[in-house]
């Protein structure tokens, strides 16, 4: 049991609640990892308070699209003007080369820096799995509880390599039963299922263009067997599309459906290029989509229509996706991102800085089919983060805090990170960790991995 928190005299609680209530002048008292209570002049004692009458405290953000392991080989010259099939096909012959030891010191250094930027609950979408690789998720979710950061970890997989027709290389793909049978011992080992769960699992094969169709299906009746979401990309180049048209005679997510892949339970990365009755398919069938506006930018991937999916009511939530592709892991700079980009293309429809917001807490949520995390109330688990509203950055700025993290955004690292009721981020420093020597540690795996 840790020890209890009081977040005393909060200047502005923004809760996104169902009310979309901003408090202010409330108290929050934390123990036993939830929010025992959001009330004025609280008299729960604790074990530390915190004065907190000049900070601003929002809900944990949620990541619903990364690959952690990409840390590795962010801002290599050889990929930067590279779109997606050349880039991952250049990048491969970098990651096939991944060691338990690879992933240990990138998963570290990744949620370190989402937990930095107000990140509380962080999903993963590893597939690349070369020979020898039995620890890999192991090793994610040893690296998450020393942060003590809230994990879902997918159990990704390829069978489709180039000479099959498919993309990576023949030493970072698996058979069927290899994966099925690693897959349904990684869901017993980890994924737990209770309320407040630090750890879960998903089943995410990679793509359309590096899996069979027969792994897809076999995945999808695995998870719904033992009760866990699915994942994959999805609609993300018109590559990707040509592919699908070509080899299968569908678009991607009639694909999809043909394949058992359409649900509540499923949520894809990506989803740019669906047209107007794949939308609706989407909406119809409440089946999700994490939004990547940095990786869809620098990969010249396109621009996913947000403010329509948010109006027919297709679930959204947000993402930063793997750092080879965006360079950062920072959900408040996705936040900002997000906004600018959906203003300079849709105008005066595009979602306010307040609906980002919802969408990186509330609306990541509903895609990990979580209901005890996403926004603010007494039982809910003890995520947020904290600014101090007197930070240079932000003078002049918290007239409408609502809005203000995608309109004006925070450049620097979050005052404070709770996550699960404990203290992650202190006055804006990791808890628990030498950053130097990490960072040092991922150099050398990095130099190691290219050499």
């Amino acid at each position: 049991m840790g020890k209890s928190l009081l977040f005393k005299n909060v200047n502005k609680i923004v809760t996104c609640n169902d009310r979309d209530e901003v408090l202010e002048n409330f108290d929050i008292v934390v123990a036993d990892e939830v929010i025992k209570a959001i009330e004025k002049n609280s008299e729960l004692k604790a074990d530390e308070t915190i004065d907190a009458s000049d900070l601003i405290i929002y809900p944990g953000l949620i990541n619903t699209h990364h690959h952690l392991y990409q840390i590795l080989t962010r801002n290599l010259p050889q990929v930067q003007s590279l779109e997606l099939f050349d880039w991952l096909k250049v990048l491969y012959e970098i990651w096939k080369n991944l060691t338990g030891d690879s992933i240990y010191y990138s998963s570290l250094t990744g949620l370190a820096e989402l937990a930095k930027y107000g990140c509380t609950t962080v999903f993963d979408h590893h597939y690349v799995f070369p020979e020898n690789s039995f620890d890999f998720i192991e090793r994610q979710f040893e690296a998450a509880e020393k942060l003590g950061v809230r994990m879902v970890v997918s159990r990704g997989s390829m069978d489709l390599s180039k000479k099959d027709g498919g993309l990576p290389p023949d030493s970072v793909v698996q058979d069927i039963d290899s994966i099925l049978k690693d897959s349904e011992r990684i869901v017993n080992k980890f994924n737990d299922k209770n309320k407040y769960s630090m750890r879960q699992v998903v089943l995410a094969p990679c793509s359309p263009f590096s899996v069979t169709a027969d792994l897809m299906i076999e995945s999808a009746k695995l998870a719904r067997q033992l009760g866990v979401r699915l994942h994959t990309h999805l609609a993300e180049t018109k590559d990707e599309e040509r592919f699908t048209l070509q080899k299968k005679g569908v678009r991607p997510l009639e694909y999809m459906d043909q394949l058992g892949w359409i649900g509540d339970d499923v949520w894809f990365a990506h989803g740019i290029h669906f047209n107007d009755e794949e939308l609706e398919i989407l909406a119809k069938t409440k089946t999700g989509v994490a939004h990547c506006p940095c990786s869809n930018m620098k990969l010249s991937s396109g621009v996913a229509r947000i403010p329509e999916m948010l109006k027919l009511g297709v679930p959204v939530g947000l993402a930063v996706d793997g750092s080879s592709s965006n360079d950062g892991s920072s959900m408040l700079e996705e936040m900002r991102v997000a906004y600018l980009l959906h203003r300079l293309t849709y105008h005066e429809k595009a979602p306010t800085g307040y609906d980002i917001l919802k969408m990186a807490t509330k609306g990541s949520a509903q895609l990990l089919g979580r209901e005890d995390i996403g926004y603010l109330e007494t039982g809910m688990a003890a995520d947020f983060f904290a600014i101090d509203k007197n930070r240079i950055e932000l003078a002049g700025a918290t007239f409408d805090v609502k809005n203000m993290l995608g309109t004006v955004g925070l450049k620097g690292a979050a005052d404070y990170t709770v996550i699960n009721g404990k203290l992650v981020v202190d006055k804006g420093e990791i808890l628990g960790i030498d950053e130097r020597k990490l960072s040092e540690a991922v150099h050398r795996e990095s130099k190691r991995m290219q050499s």
